[in-house]
């Protein structure tokens, strides 16, 4: 059992390791401390804005309620700008405590700024927080390449990927998530931004059907972001990351125009970078598809200081979430 020093020890250190991530605004956001690499499994520590998020992942969330109390106790003693905290404790029974309890103040922030571009959050919303912090250099990627272009964001969950590309610039960018609730936030952060809304480009269906009515009305785009979940089904079809990521990219392949972008991911802790890989790499031998470049995953997610090795050794991927990019090719009529 570890012990409340060591606790406190260790986010001593990652505080430390991330004190670029201090703006003086306190409008970014960042993981404070990954506990499954840096020494404490059963906590992830996340800021956004001026609220702390702690993700408790015992079995049990009573089984370490006192030392997650003395962390979020020590934090906002040596970070005194904190205005609220929320406490996610992951495998509880009941879904408000799955998807957040305030126990520090009364606020939590509704916003952020990353790379200069606004995006709203719901912070209990569900079990995340509404913003995957993981991607953040994929957003950064499509802020530096959609000028002009037009995207197909699938998955899109809040949107955030497809806002980096409308702060790209982006001719079109469509949204599409099976959740309206989910899109409605992606439109909060359009108003935020002052970019144009069209509601036609917020697409709330089932991915299989949505698909498929892209492909007979004929449209393509520049680039098509594929970030399914690990698994879901619904009665119009199967997501499973773990068996059938290859399936899922051969879908969308026929929606990319000539010299356009996939952008792949693969978030399965329990497929490796090397199984991954070998998919892109079996995918890439008719010569229409190449694989271009590799997303890290920001330090601040991986964790500094990492105690032990991985559950999966995800190299050459940094991250469980293995993001490629991928060139696409046509055949010729």
């Amino acid at each position: 059992m570890i012990s409340e020093n060591s606790v406190l020890h260790l986010l001593e250190k990652a505080i430390q390791a991330r004190a670029d991530f201090f703006d003086t605004e306190h409008q970014s956001a960042f993981r404070l401390f990954n506990g499954f690499s840096e020494g404490y499994r059963e906590l992830v520590l996340e800021i956004y804005g001026r609220t702390l998020v702690a993700h408790n992942y015992t079995d049990e969330a009573e089984q370490n309620q006192f030392l997650v109390q003395q962390a979020i106790q020590y934090l906002s003693g040596s970070l005194p700008w904190l205005r609220a905290g929320i406490l996610k404790a992951r495998n509880a029974r009941t879904r408000p405590k799955k998807n957040g309890t305030l126990i520090v103040g009364d606020k939590p922030d509704t916003k952020i700024q990353e790379h200069g571009v606004w995006y709203a959050i719901e912070l209990m919303l569900n079990r995340d927080t509404s913003f995957y912090l993981d991607t953040r250099n994929l957003r950064k990627w499509l802020t530096n390449n959609m000028h002009g272009k037009s995207l197909f964001n699938t998955f899109a969950y809040t949107g955030s990927l497809g806002v980096a590309a409308m702060a790209a610039g982006a001719a079109r960018v469509v949204q599409h998530d099976l959740s309206r609730k989910f899109l409605n936030i992606a439109k909060e952060s359009y108003s935020l931004n002052g970019f144009p809304l069209r509601n036609k480009d917020f697409i709330a269906a089932d991915f299989f059907p949505t698909v498929a009515k892209l492909k007979s009305g004929k449209q393509i785009f520049d680039c098509v972001i594929l970030d399914p979940p690990f698994f879901s089904a619904t009665s119009k079809g199967k997501v499973d990351q773990e068996k059938e990521s290859a399936r899922l990219i051969n879908k969308v392949r026929p929606l990319i125009k000539d010299d356009g972008y996939l952008v792949a991911i693969n978030n399965a802790l329990y497929v490796s970078g090397q199984e991954y890989m070998q998919t892109l790499e079996d995918l890439s031998k008719d010569g229409y598809l190449k694989i271009e470049e590799i997303i890290p995953v920001p330090e601040d997610c991986t964790g500094y200081n990492v105690v032990g090795p991985p559950i999966t050794d995800p190299s050459p991927f940094n991250h469980s979430t293995k993001i490629a990019i991928l060139r696409v090719h046509r055949k010729q009529a």
